[in-house]
């Protein structure tokens, strides 16, 4: 299974998130985040297990 975080920028300043998502989970919580105010960049990240 791949692994993927989310990144962005809040207020100027880069975030990532703390866990690993499945694709699905990850494009949901992209787009979550691209609702927010203040938050712009969101990105998919995929990286490798237990990263």
């Amino acid at each position: 299974m791949q692994n993927y975080k989310v990144a962005w920028v809040q207020d100027g300043e880069p975030k990532r998130s703390g866990v690993a998502y499945d694709k699905p989970s990850a494009e949901d919580r992209k787009a979550r985040l691209e609702q927010e105010d203040g938050i712009t960049d969101v990105q998919i990240i995929q990286v490798k297990p237990g990263e």
